[in-house]
């Protein structure tokens, strides 16, 4: 896991069968677009997150794919459908092959 790359998540503990949640998602990550220079002249290389998923027990929810343009620490906000207890996966994909991960689990209310 590159330095200072850091996942946050925040989804409701408990959900009443087939309602909808409200998930938060956050990563930090200095997300350089590979056209800034360095105070040599040199091109500082792209690094970024250039994909997002989540998945509930297995099932995709959403999956986003990122270009450079996209700000520093990317957030996402979106509504998701619980049909049952089970688990959300969020996965971050950087340009450099780092994968990171974060699981949440939701019980029933």
């Amino acid at each position: 896991m590159a330095s200072g790359v850091k996942p946050r998540v925040k989804v409701p503990k408990t959900a009443a069968a087939g309602s909808s949640i409200t998930i938060k998602t956050l990563i930090s990550h200095k997300m350089e677009s590979g056209r800034r220079k360095d105070k040599a002249g040199e091109i500082i290389p792209r690094s970024i997150i250039n994909r997002f998923t989540a998945e509930f027990n297995g099932q995709s929810v959403i999956e986003v794919m990122m270009e450079p343009a996209i700000s520093t620490n990317p957030f996402f906000e979106f509504k998701a459908t619980v049909p049952e207890a089970g688990e959300f996966k969020f996965t971050w994909y950087d340009d450099d092959g780092d994968v990171y991960e974060a699981v949440k689990a939701v019980a029933m209310a």
